[in-house]
């Protein structure tokens, strides 16, 4: 394959992936509305053609401008989305869609392909766009592909859990790297143990461009990082990575209550290990980014931002209330 279609493209995961089709000599198109900044504006290895995705019309004139060979599907929300694509991109030779880990409606360790089950979708949930319905939405759209490929169309979908790394706009990660940079104790939830699975950025671009040049037809491929860390690790190694001294003080739901904080409130806080085996896209030769080396580029991006992840947990007033409590136990 030597071009690609990025729907998408200038935000988080297809940034990145962009980078990484250049880097392995793709000629890429990236299809948007253009109401982003363009990180590629000024790159002459990369076009634009502006669209909106939701519109087959615009869509089906980016199939007959670019004819590409292959086709990443950034930004598909709902099952009619995955389902137009695939119909308009039915001789490409790969199309890939960017699923989740939110679509499976088990909680299984670890969770596999083809065998941990997907959420099931309703007519309203397909066509909803809250939060609530996330998971749903996106297990439709992989069940879209696998139909896709049973009428013969070359198409793929990857499920990654949180994702993680520079230019991530939804600043989960970014929360705590403010909150072990600026002061010297930071509250962990819990008993620091919780597991939710994430995945550098740049392993999620790889992953989806090696399931287009490896993966097979109707298949869904997990992508998360190799070594899992609990909160407590990842709080640890936020501090190893900044060179910085960190006490964690951990607070249960009875202390956190003093300062109105749920354990929910806490980002990257589930109370259920979320887990995914990534063996089947070991397999094709896929690898992980060292967890050491994704944390320093993740932080080094925050430092060089100025995100902080403000409103994605709690108030540091209100843990205060909380640590001042825990000092007298």
């Amino acid at each position: 394959m030597d071009s690609a279609l990025v729907i998408g493209g200038t935000r988080f995961i297809g940034r990145h992936l962009v980078v990484d089709l250049l880097d392995h000599e793709y000629d890429v198109t990236i299809f948007n509305r253009g109401t982003r900044e363009n990180p590629f504006a000024d790159d002459d290895r990369v076009d634009h053609v502006e669209g909106d995705r939701t519109n087959d019309t615009a869509l089906e004139a980016a199939a007959t401008t670019v004819d590409p060979d292959a086709v990443f599907d950034c930004v598909a929300y709902h099952p009619k989305d995955v389902r137009a694509a695939t119909r308009l991109f039915a001789d490409c030779e790969a199309y890939v869609y960017v699923s989740s880990g939110a679509a499976y409606g088990h909680e299984e360790l670890p969770k596999r392909e083809g065998e941990t089950p997907l959420h099931s979708c309703t007519t309203e949930q397909a066509t909803d766009d809250s939060a609530e319905s996330y998971g749903n939405r996106k297990a439709e759209g992989d069940r879209a592909v696998f139909a896709a490929a049973d009428d013969g169309v070359r198409a793929m979908a990857v499920r990654p859990p949180i994702v993680y790394g520079p230019h991530d706009y939804t600043e989960r990660l970014d929360w705590w790297i403010d909150r072990v940079n600026r002061f010297d104790r930071v509250v962990v939830p819990g008993d620091g143990t919780n597991v939710w699975h994430r995945v550098y950025v740049e392993d999620v671009a790889s992953a989806l461009r090696i399931v287009a040049e490896r993966g097979t037809a109707g298949e869904a491929y997990n992508v998360g990082d190799r070594r899992l860390v609990t909160l407590e690790e990842m709080v640890a190694l936020i501090g190893e990575t900044l060179a910085t001294e960190v006490e964690i003080v951990h607070a249960g739901p009875r202390e956190l209550a003093t300062g109105d904080i749920g354990l929910e409130d806490y980002p990257l806080y589930r109370a259920y290990p979320h887990v995914l085996s990534t063996a089947k896209l070991a397999a094709l030769g896929w690898e992980s980014t060292p967890l050491e080396e994704a944390m320093a580029r993740a932080v080094d991006d925050h430092l060089e931002s100025d995100r902080d992840g403000d409103g994605n947990g709690p108030d540091h007033e209100a843990e205060e209330r909380v640590l001042r409590v825990l000092e007298t136990l």
